[in-house]
């Protein structure tokens, strides 16, 4: 077996427990840096076979990467970023949550697993914003995870921007 399967094999035997919050072991920071069972989490159900026979394998020791590939298939910077907004501690939401505190707890929780999170290519290219930075600073995103599908849809399909 070579070393890249037995790689792939310790992998696939890591348990996912799903609700694991990932804060818990953040030791107070945000745990999309600092969670290193939502890292392992991220590496374990993104590294794999992929269908063309290449196996797309994410390595956590390249200094300054959150996860990091690179093989015949290109070179990827990847970052982890949840795709829920609870607004528990938004600045310009703040009103709203207070109005509504036990939904807002409750989505907060819930978005503190693994199944809220997903990752995001996080090389800036031509000094532009990465997509998950894109999505953060857009005032006409405000973080929505539907609008930023919506946006990458059309940017595969050659348009430049949603009809917002």
């Amino acid at each position: 077996m070579t070393l890249k399967q037995n790689n792939l094999k310790r992998m696939e035997q890591i348990i996912i427990d799903t609700n694991f919050n990932v804060y818990s072991d953040a030791r107070g920071g945000d745990p999309d840096s600092t969670s290193p069972t939502l890292r392992q989490y991220h590496k374990t159900l993104w590294s794999k076979p992929l269908l063309n026979g290449k196996t797309f394998e994410l390595f956590d020791n390249k200094n300054g990467a959150y996860l990091y590939h690179k093989s015949e298939l290109g070179e990827f910077f990847l970052g982890s970023d949840a795709i829920t907004h609870s607004y528990k501690n938004h600045k310009r939401k703040h009103w709203l949550a207070k109005q509504i505190t036990r939904e807002v707890d409750e989505l907060f929780d819930t978005g503190s697993t693994i199944g809220a999170y997903t990752l995001f290519p996080n090389n800036r290219i031509d000094g532009n914003h990465t997509i998950n930075q894109a999505r953060g600073v857009n005032s006409l995103i405000d973080d929505r995870f539907d609008l930023t599908l919506e946006c990458i849809r059309l940017f595969y399909m050659g348009q430049k921007k949603p009809a917002l």
